[in-house]
């Protein structure tokens, strides 16, 4: 049996998997082995199992024999195999260490790199897997890097003729399962004579 995943907020007493032997008289089913911290309790006679209490993340996968037993005849009995896999849900958003930061960049500029950019987040795997991204991208003149977070110019600005402010707003945005998050970051680069 491998059944669908839980959640790693699934309560106490959620549905896990039903277990059904054939077998011509009624049978008693046990967790023989394998869920040695308790997560899973079995109903006898019907075969259902449910969570017991909260699952912790770092102990899953859990594998673990459930067998049914003749109710007459204890010697008579068969085994089977449950895995139960846990999803770690995307709890946090990026997070910038500020999110508001002032750049210079110099007139006539070649196209330059201006600021790192390095956002953290708290869930493991995918969910902590980050991209970076420009949501509002003023006048075409800016672009990162969405593995390094790296902010670029892309052409010289002149300080006369154009504006000597921009206001250039960065996210970074997980990889999370179900649903991803951003966290934002407004970097205002100010064009210097």
């Amino acid at each position: 049996y491998h059944p669908a995943p839980l959640s790693e907020k699934a309560p106490p007493a959620t549905f896990v998997v039903e277990i059904s032997a054939l077998y011509k008289l009624p049978v008693n089913y046990s967790i023989a082995s394998g869920d040695e911290k308790g997560y899973f309790i079995i109903h006898s006679s019907s075969g259902i199992i449910r969570t017991s209490k909260n699952l912790e993340l770092e102990d899953f996968p859990v594998n673990f024999k459930v067998r049914a037993t003749d109710s007459s005849d204890a010697t008579i009995f068969n085994e089977v195999e449950v895995k139960v896999e846990v999803i770690d849900e995307n709890d946090f958003p990026p997070v910038f260490p500020s999110s508001l930061l002032e750049e210079r960049l110099a007139e006539n500029s070649p196209a330059a790199q201006i600021v790192q950019l390095k956002a953290q987040d708290n869930d493991t795997g995918r969910n902590g897997f980050l991209t970076y991204g420009i949501l509002n991208e003023p006048g075409l003149k800016f672009r990162i890097n969405e593995t390094t977070g790296i902010l670029y110019s892309t052409a010289p600005f002149d300080y006369e003729e154009e504006p000597t402010e921009y206001q250039v707003v960065v996210y970074a945005e997980d990889d999370g399962i179900s649903e991803k998050k951003r966290g934002y970051c407004t970097v205002v680069i100010k064009i210097t004579d």
